[in-house]
């Protein structure tokens, strides 16, 4: 029977120290041994994924900018949704000259673009994932269209912001990731599109698949998928709308999950 297991990263693959645990690596290696694929879906981007591949040695599919780039073992890029070059500028403008208590960041596929790396919260973002990021204004991005603008917010101001934007910019994708950081899409970009695209693409039932995820950005992926789990370090808000539970992402939730689960 095909199967696929999707799983966010931060908060959920990776422990409180960003590290992914023995028991979870034993996972993905006896999902291996069975085919059944293992896809990181993340907000992060394909460099920040991709650390994680080399530092722990697998290789699998992976879905950046929480489904706004699906790319497959290869490097290969299946689907990509994302939002004109000049939509984007009218967006950091917008935060810039509203001096909205932010850091904003722009992606477009693997280009990362701030005003400034020093800041404390790139440079604390740069060591997470482990890849850097480059200084500049948002007329340096080389691609044709942006797949995320990331918004670190100060401690305390994340739902002022995250209000304020929305009422500007309704006809976006805006979800907190985190209590201090804000994630601006194409609208209709959401984690679910992992689940769809590789599932039609895969021909598996949507009902065989599992999906693990912590946080907000991860409503809509656990809702698409067969079995959405969300960890037991999630907010307690999402703890009572989901009623499968996995262990925390530091008792290793993601092994025990697909231990009950027997998918491995």
């Amino acid at each position: 029977m095909k199967k696929i297991v999707f799983s966010d990263v931060d908060g959920t693959l990776l422990n409180s120290e960003h590290k992914l645990t023995a028991l979870n690596r034993e996972a993905i290696r006896r999902l291996e041994e069975q085919d059944i694929p293992f896809v990181i879906v993340s907000a992060r981007s394909p460099s920040g994924i991709y650390s994680i591949l080399k530092e722990y040695d697998f290789r699998c599919p992976i879905v950046s900018y929480s489904g706004a780039l699906i790319m497959d073992t290869d490097g290969k890029v299946l689907y990509h949704e994302g939002m004109p070059v000049s939509e984007a500028v009218k967006i950091v403008r917008y935060i810039e000259n509203s001096r909205l208590p932010v850091t904003w960041n722009v992606f477009s596929y693997d280009q990362w673009i701030t005003p400034d790396r020093a800041h404390q919260d790139v440079v604390t973002e740069e060591g997470i994932v482990k890849t850097q990021a480059q200084e500049g204004s948002i007329e340096d991005i080389e691609g044709d269209e942006v797949h995320k603008i990331f918004c670190m917010c100060k401690p305390g101001t994340i739902w002022a912001v995250e209000e304020q934007l929305k009422k500007i910019f309704p006809q976006y994708s805006i979800m907190k990731s985190s209590s201090t950081l804000l994630e601006i899409m194409k609208a209709g970009v959401a984690k679910s599109d992992a689940v769809k695209v590789l599932c039609n693409l895969w021909d598996v039932p949507v009902e065989n698949t599992a999906a693990f995820g912590d946080n907000y950005n991860d409503v809509e992926m656990l809702e698409a998928a067969g079995h959405g789990f969300i960890m037991a370090n999630a907010p307690e808000e999402l703890l009572k709308k989901f009623p499968e539970h996995a262990r925390s992402n530091d008792e290793d939730g993601i092994y025990h999950a697909l231990r009950e689960l027997k998918y491995i």
